[in-house]
């Protein structure tokens, strides 16, 4: 009875969690089920962002597919506020599987497209994910050349053995790989011989606001020159500033990214007005 005392004077459920702890398992949970839910009525779709080849010429180098999902009421809910607690769960996997399909389900509708589509290097082992790749690149073969898989550092290195081996099955089909989320994870300068990425996105927490930090403009500078060493493409991601991205092409970036040349948006001027999914 003492202890059950105690815990009711610190406001302590008797689950023995504070009220904190409480209240982000609730949110971790409401936002699980939220996003089941919008699996289970076929409420997913994807936001599309260009990569402009440079600053000037006005030219898309290939659109990022960014998995979204709807709510109960309708809204559109982005990938950051749901993939943080669910992205090492099965719901992860699904939803993974739902951005490449979405994101295969549109470069075979439209021809022109490249397109790259976020995965976790966990979904390398999960059969429905690898079943949905397979199956569009038997019906359709040259769309792989169309493709990118982007993996994050943090991913990348949980299996590396498994990412190597599959980049490698991959590669020979047409299909880039992009290491997301460059400079911000764990991945050591000596794996990038075992690894084999067409593409490196340098973090937006580096590139944001750049031009005003010289400590960021040096992490800038080492990680280009890095991808160049290595034959690599390079991205700035979050460009939201025009000095930002003049500053990223100075140093010699070769595409950029960001809400300074477009908001991710799920109807871009190329795609025919979609019938919204109706809740079942």
């Amino acid at each position: 009875m003492q202890g059950l005392h105690k815990r009711r004077m610190a406001n302590i459920p008797e689950g023995g969690h504070s009220p904190l702890e409480f209240a982000i398992t609730q949110q971790s949970k409401s936002t699980m089920e939220m996003v089941q839910d919008a699996i289970a009525h076929n409420q997913t779709l994807l936001a599309f962002q260009p990569v402009m080849h440079g600053l000037t010429s006005g030219d898309i180098a290939f659109h990022e597919g960014l998995i979204r999902v709807l709510d109960p009421t309708g809204r559109v809910i982005p990938a950051r506020e749901f993939m943080g607690r669910i992205e090492d769960t099965d719901t992860g996997r699904e939803i993974d599987v739902l951005a490449l399909r979405h994101g295969l389900n549109t470069l075979r509708h439209h021809p022109e497209l490249r397109l790259s589509i976020n995965m976790s290097a966990r979904s390398i082992g999960y059969r429905p994910w690898m079943n949905c790749l397979n199956r569009f690149l038997n019906e359709t073969p040259q769309i792989g050349s169309r493709l990118i898989l982007e993996i994050t550092e943090n991913s990348t290195m949980q299996v590396p053995e498994l990412v190597v081996d599959f980049m490698a099955r991959l590669q020979p089909k047409g299909i880039c790989f992009a290491l997301d989320n460059f400079g911000a994870g764990t991945l050591a300068i000596r794996h990038f011989k075992d690894f084999d990425f067409d593409i490196v996105k340098i973090s937006g927490q580096f590139i944001r606001g750049m031009a005003g930090n010289p400590d960021n403009q040096s992490i800038v500078r080492a990680l280009h020159a890095i991808a160049l060493e290595f034959g690599m493409l390079s991205v700035a991601e979050s460009i939201e500033t025009e000095a930002d991205a003049h500053l990223a092409t100075q140093i010699g970036i070769d595409c950029l990214q960001g809400y300074y040349f477009a908001a991710p948006t799920t109807l871009p001027d190329w795609m025919e007005a979609p019938k919204r999914p109706r809740r079942a």
